[in-house]
């Protein structure tokens, strides 16, 4: 056996409890078959007929709901799972995605005495040396951690959250059983292998891992912060850092109303259009601008306040375009804009996400049905939800793998519209990405962006070219040494490396003849604009290059002559 063999192994032995708890649940909500055929009733060591539910209960419910039943049974790992894979509508139907939806997060809250513990032990001090006062009863609990209203010597209101005991231990086990199973998955089921079920699992598992530290949600919040520093629109809570950890998260209080309230904020006088529009920029500003922007804009993490200033709370999920990713969302833009298939096709391929089996008839006529539909349809009659699930359900139908960014991005956008509906139904989201959209293209094909793409290719080539010696000599040494023996023989193949030679030399004897010209024209037309002849120490230059042009011209037509392959 492998040692990632061995390691597997050790692995199931020592978390053979939990393996047993999924083994049940799988059993429970009626995908024993799934269990069957990863090979865990073997793994536990127990018979099939311990785990068998009635089937008359299971037939009540549709496969989404039992999901995620199985997925709320087995707890805080499992519903983040189905959270996350909630962005995937190009691996999952409508139906299992609207039941991911409702998983619910809230939990019941841990003891104070839990909470002083690991405040003190976090911070290194005293609960009362770092707050002034502290409220031991949660104003919020989730199923990673819970928040506590606090207040600083300062005299500053803080919301401080504190993550769960042991919540770090369980996720890692969880998480360590989930890449088994996908590498269990992978291998045996068909669908697993062709949706990448390791790589949604990898991808999850960072995912999950940056939410558990509470540092890096402080340093989103300050980064999305820094964004709008001079934005008197939209406020991000200030960080506390002398109180904050990767297990404690200390930020400003801020009180307000959610954001999806319309009727208590029409009560209050407050411009539900001019809250749209200011909620909309500043997340376009976020993902077309900056390419980070926060993933998760529900309403519970959006409040306005009396001025009908926007604040922004909760970053432990955030999406990040790179440069590359921005490039190709412009590319697949300005193809939607000139109603281009082709191009479509050709910006979807460079994310990488076309299977290798694709149908591209199939899928031609599909995206071409995609954009005889949104042909000639005014702007502001688009909605950009229906326009991302129609997307969706090509990626979903042709197995196209879409990366998780792209996804979490659509999320968001469908996330923005749904508010932005409530607020102010008139509003097209899509009309107000224009301008957006015109900038990304207009970055794209920006002289310096042009430039810096030149020298990274010109970078890129000068490498190869200067490690082209080495390589050959390296190729040298391995041939010469009787480590490489290979003869092809083939006619074809022969007749094709003839007819390559032959293009060569006439590829060879045009950019000769170019030179000739080039080098010749240079010289009289120099020699017309001194209106002279030209002299380099009293050596008639145009007559001698004449001369060594024309002996060149003439070597290497005798030698392609030669050859016999002209």
């Amino acid at each position: 056996m492998t040692k990632g063999g061995i390691s597997i192994f050790q692995k199931r032995i020592r978390h053979i409890q939990r393996y047993r708890d999924i083994v049940k649940a799988f059993s429970r909500n009626g995908f024993g078959y799934i269990a069957d055929e990863l090979g865990l009733y073997d793994l536990v060591s127990l018979p099939k007929r311990m785990f068998t539910k009635e089937p008359f209960e299971r037939e009540k419910k549709t496969t989404g709901e039992r999901i995620r039943l199985f997925l709320e049974e087995l707890g805080p790992t499992f519903v983040k799972l189905g959270q996350f894979a909630s962005t995937r509508p190009d691996i999952l139907p409508d139906a299992i995605i609207i039941e991911l939806k409702k998983l619910q997060d809230d939990v019941a809250p841990f003891p104070y005495e839990d909470v002083r513990e690991i405040i003190e032990n976090e911070l290194g001090v005293s609960i009362d040396t770092s707050f002034k006062s502290f409220h031991k009863t949660p104003i919020a609990a989730a199923s990673i951690g819970q928040v506590h209203e606090a207040t600083l010597h300062t005299d500053e209101r803080v919301a401080v959250k504190i993550q769960r005991p042991n919540i770090q231990a369980t996720i890692k086990t969880d998480i360590e059983i989930l890449q088994d199973l996908a590498i269990l998955a992978e291998m045996r089921l068909e669908i697993a292998a062709r949706y990448r079920v390791k790589e949604m699992i990898k991808e999850f598992a960072k995912f999950l891992m940056k939410e558990l530290d509470y540092r890096q949600e402080a340093r989103n919040g300050e980064r999305i912060k820094k964004m709008f520093q001079n934005n008197h629109h939209i406020h991000v809570p200030t960080v506390y850092w002398e109180q904050t950890t990767d297990k404690v998260l200390t930020m400003e209080y801020v009180e307000g109303i959610k954001l999806d309230h319309v009727k208590t904020l029409r009560e209050k006088g407050m411009d539900s259009l001019l809250i749209a529009e200011h909620f909309v920029e500043a997340m376009f500003q976020q993902i077309f601008k900056e390419g980070f922007f926060h993933a998760d804009p529900h309403p519970g993490n959006i409040l306005v306040q009396q001025d009908q200033k926007l604040i922004f709370m909760d970053f432990g999920m955030v999406g990040h375009l790179t440069p590359e990713m921005k490039e190709h969302l412009a590319s697949f833009v300005i193809a939607l804009m000139r109603q281009q298939t082709d191009g479509i096709i050709k910006a979807i391929s460079e994310m990488g996400m076309l299977p290798e089996n694709v149908d591209m008839r199939e899928l031609y006529n599909d995206l071409e049905h995609l954009r005889v539909k949104y042909y000639d349809v005014p702007i502001s009659d688009i909605h950009l939800g229906e326009a991302i699930q129609d997307l969706f359900s090509v990626s979903y139908e042709h197995h196209i793998y879409l990366p998780h960014e792209l996804t979490l991005l659509g999320k968001t956008l469908l996330m923005v519209e749904g508010i932005v509906e409530k607020l102010h139904p008139k509003l097209s989201i899509v009309k107000m990405a224009e301008p957006f959209g015109r900038e990304l293209l207009i970055e794209k094909y920006h002289p310096k962006t042009l430039a810096q793409d030149m020298y990274k290719s010109f970078v890129e080539y000068k490498e190869l070219i200067s490690n082209l010696p080495i390589s050959i000599r390296q190729l040298k040494s391995i041939i010469k040494h009787g480590k490489i023996r290979m003869e092809i023989t083939s006619p074809e193949l022969d007749r094709s490396l003839k007819k390559l030679d032959r293009i060569s030399n006439r590829l060879s004897f045009s950019i000769v003849l170019l030179a000739f010209s080039i080098f010749m024209a240079g010289l009289i037309i120099g020699s017309a604009l001194v209106r002279q002849s030209t002299l380099l120490w009293d050596i008639p230059v145009i007559e001698i290059g004449f001369i060594v042009a024309a002996f060149m011209f003439l070597w290497i037509i005798y030698a392609i002559l030669k050859s016999g392959r002209f």
